[in-house]
């Protein structure tokens, strides 16, 4: 069965146009195979094709329709048009609206079944808070325009998957964000996301504790003996295999991630360092908790890079290919009722 997966651009500035004219360069050689799939760029058609030329290259791009006749081509596009400045490396307020439509759009045609799921390029936040619309990241917007009241970014690579319990938020703030019932909502997305677009049917998940060496029995902090224990401790009552928490110095070694399904840090920097080390170039950021499936490339927009074609587009391929193993196994497994 085909599926449909849209594409934002991201920031008109930065490497993601770029990396769409190296995606139609692969798919024209053959070296990303992408079989049953059309892939939908959601963007400004004269952005694509002035980026092409700025990079020695040819696109053809028909227009995307919802309701094809016939064997629809791989990759299409379904035009939003840029208001502003198009040039590589040279960010522009004015396009902020459109970056954000890019996404609307994408989300809305996901959510009435048109789409199968959605592959997000890399943004710039300051550009789009200095047009004067408060954006935070994608995770928070995607939860906004989904209204989902709590969503679960995980990255994932060959053998290591990290998820957060908090997202973008100052380092002084974030042990006040970490309450019961915020860890315990977080859990629970990640065991049941786990299961229903990953195919894992009992997931293993090991956790980070917040202090160092997981508090030393609360003689460094007691997050983990109030808070972290206790939540983990009623999970387990109902079925899941939770292990922790554990030190996050010591979490990422072989021995435990051998049997560990996907690993749950407390904040951003605690457990994203040590999956970028291990993958970057190669890794995928996915949301969960959302009624949608998305991924997202694992870099920044990179405007130094913008329209010198020397960027490596290993990250958006392995996003495409995450999301269509997720739309697989969603497809697999019936959808579980959301609580």
């Amino acid at each position: 069965m085909t599926m449909r997966i849209a594409i934002t651009p991201g920031e008109p500035a930065g490497i993601g146009p770029d990396l769409c004219v190296l995606l139609a360069g692969a798919l024209e050689n053959g070296s990303l195979d992408i079989a049953d799939t059309e892939l939908v760029l959601v963007g400004d058609p004269q952005l694509l094709q002035s980026r092409a030329r700025a990079m020695g290259r040819t696109l053809s791009l028909p227009e995307w329709s919802a309701q094809p006749t016939g064997r629809a081509p791989t990759l299409s596009v379904l035009p939003v048009a840029l208001p502003g400045d198009d040039s590589p490396g040279h960010m522009d307020t004015a396009n902020a609206p459109y970056i954000l439509e890019t996404l609307r759009t994408a989300i809305a045609h996901c959510r009435d079944g048109r789409l199968d799921a959605m592959v997000t390029g890399p943004v710039n936040k300051a550009v789009i808070n200095e047009a004067g619309i408060p954006f935070t990241g994608h995770t928070e917007f995607l939860a906004e325009q989904c209204h989902s009241p709590r969503t679960v970014m995980m990255l994932a690579t060959e053998g290591l998957r990290v998820a957060l319990v908090t997202t973008h938020l100052p380092l002084r703030l974030v042990a006040d964000a970490i309450t019961p019932a915020a860890l315990e909502e977080v859990l629970e997305i990640l065991h049941r996301d786990l299961q229903q677009h990953f195919g894992i049917t009992r997931p293993r998940i090991t956790v980070c504790g917040l202090n160092p060496h997981a508090g030393e029995g609360g003689h460094m902090g007691r997050e983990e003996i109030d808070i972290i224990e206790p939540v983990l401790q009623r999970l387990r009552e109902r079925g899941m295999q939770l292990r922790g928490p554990l030190p996050a110095d010591t979490l990422f070694t072989p021995p435990i991630l051998e049997d560990t399904d996907a690993v749950l840090a407390m904040y951003h920097d605690q457990g994203l360092p040590v999956l970028k080390y291990k993958g970057f170039g190669r890794a995928v950021n996915i949301t969960l908790g959302l009624p949608i499936i998305r991924t997202s490339v694992d870099h920044g927009t990179a405007l130094d890079l913008a329209g010198t074609g020397r960027c490596d587009p290993g990250s958006l391929f392995e996003a495409i290919r995450s999301a269509r193993a997720m739309v697989d196994a969603a497809r697999a497994r019936p959808r579980q009722a959301r609580t």
